[in-house]
């Protein structure tokens, strides 16, 4: 696969802790100090190895797909809300794909990758390879374990691609944000 899983990052705080208490133990024992920073010295290392034999979970993969060329709050609010569900995979349709959907975007396809990048709920973001709304290609390179659309996005060719790979899709409704007009550049 184009991307291959990441183990996610893991806490070590307790094996952290009990070499804490340690330390405090020998300064409450009136210990010396020397013998106060080996001990943080071999939590550090403990920690250290700890992190590194822990076996990890993988997060799931989320993919969400669409043309994002006016990039409004209603979009990060979408993203976040994918993300929750695990690491999300951002496919950004092509130019030629979004001529032939709406009219010729306002922005390129490398600038709203980018843009959709900088937002912080984003995993990875790429530009689509398929056509219309067909994902193929870039499910198989994402691998994902959801699909997640809102009620906008919802199309029966999405739900097939989706069933024929074992790929959770998930329907969301159109949800701002707190305090925050419902948003949608389709109408434009």
């Amino acid at each position: 696969h184009l991307f291959p899983r990441k183990p996610s990052k893991c806490c070590a705080s307790r094996a952290f802790a009990g070499r804490l208490r340690f330390c405090t133990f020998l300064m409450a024992n009136h210990l010396s100090w020397l013998a106060c920073g080996a001990a943080i010295g071999a939590a550090s290392a403990g920690v250290v190895a700890y992190v590194l034999r822990r076996p990890r979970r993988p997060r799931k993969r989320v993919f969400v797909s669409g043309c994002f060329d006016l990039l409004h709050s209603g979009h990060v609010a979408f993203f976040k809300e994918a993300a929750q569900l695990g690491d999300l995979y951002v496919s950004v349709g092509n130019d030629a794909c979004i001529t032939q959907l709406k009219k010729k975007p306002m922005f390129p396809e490398a600038e709203r990758v980018y843009m959709v990048s900088s937002i912080r709920w984003v995993h990875h973001a790429f530009v689509a390879e398929g056509m219309g709304h067909d994902q193929a290609a870039d499910l198989d390179k994402v691998s994902p374990d959801i699909y997640f659309v809102n009620e906008d996005g919802d199309k029966p060719i999405k739900r097939q691609q989706s069933a024929e790979r074992g790929i959770e899709y998930i329907v969301a409704a159109r949800e701002p944000d707190a305090g925050l007009d419902v948003r949608s550049s389709t109408s434009i």
